[in-house]
This record gives structure tokens, sequence and C-alpha cells, in this order.
């Protein structure tokens, strides 16, 4: 069949005949290897979709291997296991004798598919290896493969020449129409491929571009020098935003250039104080934004280290280009599905695709290097404190306790527990704090175990004296 719902309809009309039979439709996965190894046993019927095409081996009589691996699972004898093996060949042999005289394997389609390929893959079944067998299409005019790309006419002719309902058609005729139809839908899918394919090819170039650069990255020691790059390719950009090329002072937007410079490189500078001097250029500003910037740049480096920053450009560079790249690649993807649209306004949607992902991409290396260049400007290394090895802490100054979970009591302690001494401790409570504590100073106490003796001196437990709830 063509589809699982029309393998499924098959399945429900063969049931009503009492036909046994196996489907073989994807989704019964876990027993597709079985209803295969039986399909080819004699008198088994399979429905199957095209997925039992080109790949799917059917022997005739049945498939041994599977036969054995399933009969002979538990048998652990080596000898009764020699005699099952034995028993399950010579059965195979029998009834692979039996389906070569019956003819072989039948493989009957119940339509014809829209690519050539699959019916000759499906034809190809019944020939195993030299086996014998047979394969039979049946055809109908209102099947969707003839009714959309077959010849319209070729039903009216058929009537006007007394074929009745359900009449079988045998005729050159039907035959080259079907050829027809089949090569309409061949040419159609291999046009949509072929321009997805040239989709894919703006976007296989962009990720050519953008796997070299990483891929220098990881290998390459030049690091730094790309950084610095990215960092005076965004002061021109910042500059030439607010300070347009052949623009008078009056037009500069330097309050604008200033809140960028500060967001973006980290630094106050006096920039609407640099647009104020006489006779100053966008050149000198610019100049004046780099060397700036170069300076806070190294006082970083010699703060945190010149290895540790190479460490951290790497990084940062790295993790900032595969998120900016996978938010491309969403972005590309959202845009070639919408872009078909332009179609409506007379514009070639794939020429419009190429300019937009190209803008997107110019976009990208945009923000790549305001990220990069934001992130460096700010960059510290925390220094962590040192971590206390557990088997050096001095855990000779806590006392062990095992409360008993039925009376809330510590069931190894002594009913009255003095405040000192060599056991004495209260549970919970350092030794060392022991001998500073202030009766009259509860804040002295720190933490007391609810069943120990109230640090006051008056004998209660601290439940029942300081520590009751109130």
């Amino acid at each position: 069949t063509t589809s699982i719902e029309k393998s499924e309809l098959l399945s429900a009309r063969l049931k009503k005949m009492n036909i046994a039979h196996q489907v073989l439709n994807a989704r019964y996965h876990e027993q597709e290897a079985q209803i295969i190894a039986e399909a080819g046993a004699p008198g088994a019927v399979t429905i199957a979709t095209n997925m039992a095409g080109r790949g799917t081996d059917i022997q005739l009589g049945g498939n041994v291997e599977m036969r054995i691996e399933a009969e002979t699972a538990g048998i652990e004898d080596e000898a009764e296991r020699k005699a099952a093996i034995e028993k399950i060949t010579k059965e195979v042999e029998t009834a692979r004798n039996k389906v070569i005289q019956a003819g072989g394997l039948f493989v009957i389609g119940t339509e014809r598919h829209e690519s050539r390929r699959i019916d000759n893959q499906l034809r190809g079944r019944s020939g195993r290896q030299g086996d014998p067998g047979t394969s039979q299409f049946y055809l109908s005019l209102h099947d969707d493969l003839m009714r959309i790309f077959g010849s319209e006419r070729m039903d009216g002719m058929l009537q006007r020449l007394g074929l009745k309902e359900g009449e079988a058609i045998i005729h050159p005729w039907v035959n080259k129409a079907l050829e027809k139809a089949q090569s309409k839908v061949e040419a159609r899918n291999f046009d949509i491929r072929k321009n997805i394919l040239k989709y894919d090819d703006v976007m296989n170039d962009q990720r050519k571009v953008i796997f070299e650069q990483r891929i220098e990255l990881m290998e390459g020691s030049d690091v730094p020098e790309t950084v610095v790059d990215m960092r005076h390719e965004l002061i021109d950009e910042l500059v030439t935003r607010h300070i347009p090329p052949n623009a008078y002072p009056e037009q500069w937007d330097t309050e604008g250039l200033q809140t960028e410079v500060l967001n973006t490189l980290n630094l106050e500078l006096p920039v609407v104080d640099w647009a104020n001097e006489e006779g100053i250029a966008d050149q000198e500003i610019r100049d004046r934004l780099g060397d700036a910037a170069d300076r806070a740049m190294a006082a970083r480096t010699a703060r945190m280290g010149a290895e540790a920053m190479r460490q951290v450009e790497k990084a940062v560079l790295l993790h900032t280009l595969d998120t900016l790249w996978r938010e491309h690649l969403a972005m590309l993807d959202h845009l070639r599905q919408v872009v078909g649209l332009r179609g409506y306004a007379q514009r070639d949607p794939l020429n419009e695709y190429k300019t937009e992902a190209f803008t997107l991409f110019e976009t990208l290396l945009a923000r790549l290097r305001e990220a990069v260049t934001a992130q460096l400007m700010r960059v510290e290394l925390a220094e962590q404190p040192p971590t206390i090895d557990a088997d050096e802490d001095d855990f000779s100054q806590f006392e062990e306790s095992h409360p008993d979970p039925q009376i809330g009591m510590d069931a190894g302690a002594p009913a009255e527990q003095p405040e000192t001494g060599e056991r004495g401790a209260a549970p919970l409570r350092r030794r060392a704090a022991a001998g500073a504590i202030n009766p009259d100073d509860p804040s002295s106490w720190g933490r007391v175990s609810r069943n120990a003796p109230c640090p006051c001196g008056s004998g209660r437990k601290y439940k029942h004296c300081h520590g009751a709830v109130k």
C-alpha cells in the first residue's frame, strides 16, 4: 500500500474475511524483524507499506537464523540444541521447496506509487537471488496519482468505449498515461529538491565561513590580534554611527557616542568635551577612543596575567560565536518559511532570501564584535576562597549524638549532662565554646540541643527553660 491508513483498511477487511495476516507499516517496529522473517512461509499473508522495499530480505520458507535464535534460546544441552537446529533447518528447507513449487513470493500492489523507483523495488522482492516470484499491480482511475496527474480525457474515453464499473482495464493507453503521470510527479519532486538545494547553498556558504573562523580560533595563536581588530572595528562603527562622514559638528551626536562608549567599552571618557575642542575631527576622536580602550585592556591583562587572559579571550570568542550562530540559523529558518510571500509582489523569493540572509550575516558579525568586546572589557577573575579538606578538619571538637526517634532524646547520653567535662559537652555545641558560656548572657550560649541541660544552670532541659516555645 502507499500509506499506513490504507494498510490498516486492508487489514480490517481481511479480518472480516478471517484471513490470517501480519501488518508491516512501522507502527509495530518491535515486531518488524519477526514479521519479515515469517513473510516467506507457505500461506503467509503480509500487508506492508513501501517500507518493505529496498533492503527488505524476504526468504522463501522463512528465515532460518531467526527461527533458530527464537526456538533454541532456552536449550542449554548441546546435543539437544544441535538436534533442534537440524530439525528447524529441515522444516525451513521443506517449506522453501513448497513455496517454490507454488510459484514463489507473490507481490500484489494495491496502487502505483508516485515514483517508478519504488514500484521497481517492490517488484524486486519477488525475485530475490534468482528465486521465482510474481508481481501484479492494480490500478484505478480514481487513485490519487491518476486523479491529480493523469489525463482527464482517459475516464471519458473509456466510458464511451463501453467499459463498466469494476471491469479490468488492460490497454497500452492506460500504461502510457500512468507512466506520464509518474514522470510528472518525479519532475515536480526533482524541481522541489533542486529549489531546496539552492536555499541550502546560501546557508552552506555562511556555514563554511563561520566554521573556518571557528577552527582558526581553536587552533591558531593569533586570538589577541583578532580581539584587537574586533575592538577597533567596533570603535569605527560607533564613531561612524554617531559622527557621520562630512557632517558639521552641530550634527554630531556626541552624547549618544559617550553613552555607547560607556555601555560597550565600559569607559567613562569626556567625548562631549573632546567634540567641543577647536578643530577636532572624527578621526582624532576615533584615535583617542582606540588608545583609551587599548590602555584599559592592557591594564586588565596585567592584572589577570597574559596566559589567563588568552584563555578567557578564546573561551569568550567561541562561546559567543556558537550562541549567535545558533540564533542566526533559527532566523534563517523563519525567513525561509515566509520569504515565499515575496512572490506576490512579483519578486523572486530566492533572490530575496539571498539578500536578506546576507544582511542577517553582516548583522551577526557586528553583534559578534560588540558582544565579545563588551564582555572582555568587563571580565574579571574571581578568586575562590581556599576549601578545607574534610580529612584535615578537626572534628574532635564535636560530640557524637544519636537521638532516639521514639523518645526524642540521646539514647547514649546520661540523663544529666554537666556543662563541662570529658563527655559532658552539650550536643551540637563546640567544647571550645563551653568555657566561654555566660549563664546570664543567652547570646553566648550558641546553639543548644533541646534535650540538653539549660546553660543558665536551672537544672531543667533547655526546651523546658529558655528554649520553651512562647
